[in-house]
Formats: C-alpha cells, sequence, structure tokens
C-alpha cells in the first residue's frame, strides 16, 4: 500500500497566517507521514522516493524555509524539535541508501540549509564527508564557486547586494561541517583573489564573514585527514606578496588563532618552507585592525543597580540597550546555530567585546563552564501581562465598602400621593370640569400674539452687529509668517534613520515589545524603548 503524499511545508510569510490549531495538526500530519516512511524496508523506501515525489520537494522546503529564518526558536517545542528530527533522517537515508541521488538534495542551497540546521549533529559531517568522497557534490559546489566568484566581482564598488550577506553566512557554515567544500574553494587563486578584492571596499560586518570565511577555508587546508599545505603556502606567499592583499592576510592573522594553528599543524618538509612566512606572520598576531576603543572614566560605586534577572543581564527591562542587540545579531549571523541567550553569557564573560568572542568560537576555545551551556539557548519570552508584587503596589489590604450615597428627595415627598391617602374623588384626568375640545382651542385667538408687534420686532433687527472682523486676514495682511527653524529638517531626518536604525534591530531581537496591547505598552520592554528612543508609543508601533 503506498503512502499518502506530502504538502510542501510553508514559507515563514503563509506560515503567520495558519491558525495555531490548524499549524499542529498539520505537523501531527507529517510527524506520520515521516514515520511511516522510515519504517519501509530499504527496497520500498527506495521505490516510494521514485514514485511520489512530494517527500524530496517537502524535505527541501523544510530546510529552505527554517535555514532562512533569523531565529529558530520555533524548534524548541517538542513537536517542532521532533519534525526537526525526523527530516534529518529522511535527508540521511535519501543521500546514504539510495544509489540515484535526488538532484534537489543536492544543491548548494539544501546542502548550506543543512549546515545551518545540524550545524552541531556529528553525523552530518561524516554524511557530507562520505558524499565529497563519491564525487556527488563536486560538480554543485564547483558551480556555485564561479556564481560566488561573479556575485564578489558585482560588488567590488562598495554597495554590496543585500543578498551577498546571507550567501556568506551560509558559506561560512558550510564550511565548518565540510571540510572539503573549503578545498574545493582554495583550488586555484581565483576565488581568493576575488574576495580580497572584495575585503577592501566592504563594510565593516562584510569584513567579519569574509574573515571567517578565509580563515575556515586554511582550516580545510590543515585537515588532519588530508593535509594540503602545500597548496596553503602558496596562497599565504601570493598575499604576501600584494600590499592591497596583505591587508586580508593581517586582518586574518591578528584577529583569528590562524597563525598559532599553522605552526600547531605543520610538519616535515613544509615546516621549513612556512618559517618565514610564520615569521611574517606573528608580527600581526595579537595585534586588532579595528580602532582601539576609547577609555571610559570609571564611577565610584555606590552600591546602586537595577535588578538582573536569571541571565545576570537585565535584557527587558533597560540593562540591555540596543548597541548590544546589534552586537547579538551580529555573531548569529557568523553562527546561526548560537541561541541569543548563550551569546548574552560570552559578552558577559568577555566584556562585550565581539572580536574577542569571535576568535573563541572559531578556535573552539571556551571555558569549560561556557563549553557545559546550551549553544541554543534563547532569551526567554517575557509576558506582556503587568506583574505586580508587594513592592510596587503597597497598602493592598482589603477596606471596608464605602457608605453609599445619600437617597435623592423632593417637595412632594410624604404628601397624598405618595402616601396614597388621597380621595379618588380629587383625581382626574385633563382639565376638570372643561367643556373645550382640541378644535375650540386652535380656533380661539384672545391669547394669540399680536402679529404688529412681531413684524416691529423684526424690522427693528441689525443683521450687522455679529459680523465677522476679518481686519487681520491673510489676504488682507498680503503674506504669512514661516516660523520654521532652518537646517531642522535635515536633523531630524538623521535621528529618524538613527532611530529607524536601532528600532529594526530590537524588533529583530524582540518582536513581542511591539505589539499594540495595552499590556504590552505598559511592559519593561517597551519602558526601555521609550527611554532609548524619546518616542512615543505610536511612533515606536507605526
Amino acid at each position: 500500500m503506498d503512502l499518502p503524499s506530502f504538502a510542501p511545508y510553508p514559507p515563514p510569510n503563509l506560515r503567520e497566517d495558519i491558525v495555531p490549531k490548524e499549524w499542529e495538526s498539520c505537523l501531527h500530519a507529517w510527524l506520520l507521514l515521516a514515520e511511516g516512511h522510515l519504517l519501509l524496508s530499504p527496497a520500498a523506501f527506495s521505490t516510494q522516493v521514485s514514485k511520489d515525489q512530494s517527500l524530496i520537494q517537502f524535505m527541501f522546503s523544510y530546510v529552505d524555509s527554517e535555514a532562512g529564518q533569523a531565529d529558530h526558536s520555533n524548534s524548541q517545542s517538542k513537536t517542532n524539535y521532533r519534525l526537526k528530527q525526523l527530516c534529518y533522517l529522511l535527508t540521511h537515508r535519501c543521500l546514504s541508501e539510495l544509489k540515484k541521488k535526488p538532484p534537489s538534495l543536492l544543491e548548494w542551497q539544501f546542502i548550506s540549509g543543512l549546515g545551518i540546521l545540524y550545524c552541531k549533529w556529528s553525523t552530518l559531517r561524516i554524511l557530507l564527508q562520505d558524499l565529497w568522497r563519491k564525487g556527488d557534490l563536486d560538480k554543485t559546489l564547483q558551480k556555485h564557486k564561479a556564481t560566488l566568484i561573479e556575485s564578489f566581482a558585482d560588488n567590488t564598488d562598495g554597495n554590496a547586494h543585500p543578498d551577498l550577506d546571507g550567501t556568506l553566512a551560509r558559506v561560512a557554515t558550510l564550511l565548518r561541517v565540510c571540510p572539503g567544500y573549503g578545498e574545493s574553494l582554495m583550488l586555484g587563486s581565483d576565488f581568493i583573489d576575488a574576495l580580497s578584492s572584495l575585503y577592501d571596499h566592504a563594510s565593516s560586518s562584510l569584513k567579519n564573514k569574509l574573515l571567517v570565511i578565509v580563515y575556515r577555508c586554511f582550516l580545510a587546508l590543515m585537515d588532519p585527514l588530508n593535509p594540503r599545505f602545500s597548496m596553503m603556502l602558496d596562497h599565504l606567499y601570493a598575499l604576501n606578496s600584494s600590499k592591497q592583499q596583505n591587508a586580508l592576510l593581517a586582518a586574518v592573522s591578528s584577529s583569528t588563532p590562524f597563525v598559532r594553528r599553522l605552526r600547531e599543524r605543520i610538519a616535515g618538509p613544509d615546516a621549513v618552507r612556512a618559517e618565514k612566512i610564520i615569521q611574517q606572520l606573528s608580527a600581526f598576531e595579537g595585534s586588532s585592525t579595528l580602532p582601539p576603543k576609547s577609555k571610559q572614566r570609571q564611577r565610584a560605586s555606590k552600591g546602586k543597580g537595577k535588578e538582573k534577572d536569571e541571565y545576570g543581564h537585565g535584557a527587558f527591562d533597560g540593562g540591555m540597550h540596543v548597541h548590544r542587540m546589534s552586537i547579538v545579531t551580529q555573531i548569529q549571523d557568523l553562527f546561526p546555530d548560537l541561541g541569543s541567550a548563550f551569546i548574552i553569557k560570552l559578552l558577559d564573560e568577555y566584556e562585550d567585546d565581539a572580536e574577542r568572542v569571535t576568535a573563541h568560537l572559531l578556535d573552539d576555545s571556551l571555558p569549560p563552564h561556557l563549553k557545559s551551556l546550551d549553544r541554543s539557548e534563547n532569551l526567554p519570552q517575557r509576558s506582556t501581562q503587568p506583574i505586580y508584587t508587594d513592592d510596587l503596589v503597597p497598602n493592598l489590604a482589603p477596606h471596608p465598602s464605602p457608605p453609599l450615597p445619600p437617597t435623592r428627595r423632593n417637595i412632594h415627598d410624604n404628601d397624598a400621593f405618595d402616601s396614597l391617602t388621597i380621595s379618588p374623588s380629587q383625581i382626574h384626568r385633563g382639565l376638570k370640569s372643561s367643556s373645550h375640545t382640541a378644535d375650540t382651542v386652535l380656533q380661539d385667538r384672545s391669547s394669540a400674539p399680536n402679529k404688529a408687534a412681531i413684524l416691529s420686532a423684526l424690522a427693528a433687527f441689525d443683521s450687522d452687529d455679529d459680523e465677522r472682523d476679518d481686519t487681520y486676514d491673510v489676504e488682507d495682511v498680503g503674506g504669512t509668517v514661516d516660523a520654521a527653524i532652518p537646517g531642522s529638517e535635515e536633523m531630524d531626518a538623521d535621528l529618524r534613520d538613527k532611530n529607524e536604525e536601532a528600532l529594526f534591530r530590537a524588533w529583530k531581537m524582540s518582536p513581542e515589545a511591539f505589539e499594540r496591547d495595552a499590556g504590552t505598552r505598559r511592559g519593561k520592554a517597551r519602558l526601555a524603548l521609550r527611554s532609548e528612543m524619546g518616542m512615543t508609543d505610536e511612533a515606536i508601533e507605526g
């Protein structure tokens, strides 16, 4: 009996429109289908995949959608994490058991997505190395190398394309789990030459990604299982011979532990050839190419401070500023598998020095108390409802109910009608003993006002008494006065750009702080944004 077909995994923009109850039903349906496919025998599994391509489409859509998200916190739930596990098992079975590998599962976009989602899974590294030895990835990765070099050449004018930033993050992650990919990139000098040309015109965040890529490519050439020291030394001497390319080599030597790794791993005849270049690169070791930080005057501690949460910082109560959120975002661009809470602990350990944190992560030299932590831990999402404690709302003891207001009284209270003692003979409807009807009352003109008196009153009325005074109207004055301050528009534009950039980074870290309900506006996250930005709630939510 054939199993039902898979429905493709929806992209994030469509997934937001699905009701949570329906989304849970979709997850359970995918789990049942995935478990059913994994229970098939090898022959039945191969037949099922060849007959029904919906499984391949589902895996590709799932990896592409989840790897493209900046925050993988939704995978922390049990159902999502179980689906993540089963999707990896299905991918592993397709790439290891099937004789004819599905072409879509060998594309660079899918392989790099696997590196982002499962970079901490040791079996993924083994699987990609096996595919590399069999030659299944050569054609795909070589094709992407040519595309990558063309994108480097197109962005050397200083205006980097937005897609280049995400592409470099995928390249850096794939180099971490597949050293053979770094070896293929370093074949020939076209890749390293294009990268060094882009480095001279790149922004600071883009330079960090380029340094990580170069460092991991060099580590791939120093792989103990398949070292290529001769090729690496050729690249090092070529980079050192050009002043323009020497800036890239100096940055790699100063910002990463590359020189120490080279000194430890190289041996044999290549070590003699490497002595000169190691001696030259040692001059850059330990020195940073970034500008030094300005020294700030330390104020004397008065024993005061804001209360910190369980992570040792006030992330949502004003203690975590917008610039620290930007540092967390930069590190997550280089290491997408790291959670925001784990990065905050690294910044606390290394005094908010992003360069030192990056170097220790690349070298895998974190202290034992940080190595044992959960790297995927994210900051908790706080409740938008205000939490009241005894300190915030004192004197909350119950009080007796206040007395009721006095009853309203009037002059007819306790009269004959009120006490129901009036005689029925005294009660009548309308006029008592009257012979007039409605027609006779309307025809009686004895009490009607005099028509002559009305006409004389209208003649005495002056219609010009309430005429508006238009002496100082704009038309009479001849112009208006411009009260605008010269140059204020440029100042407002600069301030608005800075606020928008800071608000975007804050929204990327904590989207729930921009909700439009009353609880969010009274929350600590919104209070921190108002005090930091100097903006109203309507301006922040807009």
